[in-house]
C-alpha cells in the first residue's frame, strides 16, 4: 500500500523559510515523477511543482517560481520543499502526490496523496 506522509509544515514570519519533506513508502520512488500541490481554505488544491524520478526535469507555478525549489533523494524516498521569502498568501495545507498521467499541472493527473502538511505565512 502506498504512504506518502508529509512534515516540516508549521507557522512562520513573511520573508520566513520551511522546508518540508514528504516520506514515500509502498512505491518504487525512483521511478515516480513526484509534485507538490497545496490547497488554501475555500480555494482548490493547486500546483505547486513537480520534480521527475531523476531529478533533471522541475516545473514550478509561477506564483513559487524563484522562491521554492522541490528536489529529491531517492535513496531516502523523500520528496522535499524548500520554501523562502514566504509570503502570506503561501498559507496552505501542503500535499505531495505521485504523478500518474497527463497534464502536469492537474490535480487529476496525480494519485497517492498524503494526508499534507499545513503552512501558516503571518504577515
Amino acid at each position: 500500500q502506498v504512504q506518502l506522509v508529509e512534515s516540516g509544515g508549521g507557522l512562520v514570519q513573511t520573508g520566513g523559510s520551511l522546508r518540508l519533506s514528504c516520506a514515500a513508502s509502498g512505491l518504487s520512488f525512483s521511478s515516480d515523477t513526484m509534485g507538490w500541490f497545496r490547497q488554501a481554505p475555500g480555494k482548490e488544491r493547486e500546483f505547486v511543482a513537480r520534480i521527475t524520478s531523476g531529478g533533471g526535469i522541475r516545473h514550478y507555478a509561477d506564483s513559487v517560481k524563484g522562491r521554492f525549489i522541490i528536489s529529491r533523494d531517492n535513496a531516502k524516498k523523500t520528496l522535499y520543499l524548500q520554501m523562502s521569502r514566504l509570503k502570506p498568501e503561501d498559507t496552505a495545507r501542503y500535499y505531495c502526490a505521485a504523478y500518474y498521467s497527463g497534464d502536469i499541472y492537474a490535480r487529476g493527473s496525480y494519485k497517492d496523496w498524503g494526508q499534507g502538511t499545513q503552512v501558516t505565512v503571518s504577515s
